[in-house]
């Protein structure tokens, strides 16, 4: 799949790839995934509904591309020379402000890949899977370095651990999720989880 929507994909700028993901990201904000539609995409972004299938074959890879370009740098980008300082590092990327909108967008998406094949095929695909490659880069390094013990079983679970902190902060504290509270996750749970110091 990647590589044929790379394919597809070449045939606009950067530029105009990056404002029709701001756009499909607005609507989805304001509709929701089952409402949002390509014709609404192509209305909104001054494109062609046929343009729109040519370089992304369907509303599911478009909206989870669009996901996918909004998030900061990956984690594996990130070597401060310790797993804490790339936690950290990583965890202070976006502002609070803006981790909250990504936060509820996420966790509307979320809700909509059970009852949606495609979506949940490019969520695994193009968001899930990479993220999750990503983290096995940055735990590997760790291991390398001597941090964490290769056999540690809480290194399978670090990233179910991460998107359980962005998951249950609003429904357990009725709050978004803020740099702040995820660094300090990072420090109670999971580090400890992998054998690792928290001293600063």
């Amino acid at each position: 799949m990647a590589e044929v929507a790379s394919a597809r994909r070449s045939r606009i700028t950067p530029e105009r790839e990056a404002e029709l993901y701001a756009a499909v990201l607005d609507l989805l904000r304001e509709v929701g995934y089952d409402a949002l539609t390509m014709d609404a995409v192509a209305a909104r972004t001054r494109s062609s509904k046929a343009t729109l299938y040519r370089q992304w074959g369907g509303k599911a890879e478009l909206v989870v591309r669009a996901m996918r370009h909004n998030k900061p740098g990956g984690i594996a980008d990130v070597d401060t020379g310790s797993l804490r300082g790339d936690l950290h590092t990583f965890m202070s990327r976006e502002d609070d402000c803006t981790m909250e909108r990504n936060s509820d967008l996420m966790r509307a998406l979320a809700m909509a890949v059970h009852s949606n094949p495609d979506l949940m095929r490019a969520f695994q695909e193009l968001l899930i899977q990479p993220e999750m490659d990503e983290f096995r880069r940055v735990m590997q390094r760790a291991v390398d370095r001597g941090e964490v013990r290769a056999d540690r079983p809480a290194l399978e679970y670090v990233v179910h651990m991460l998107v359980g902190a962005f998951a249950t902060r609003t429904m357990i504290d009725g709050l978004p999720p803020t740099q702040e509270f995820l660094r300090s996750y990072v420090d109670a749970v999971v580090l400890p989880a992998l054998g690792v110091p928290t001293t600063t």
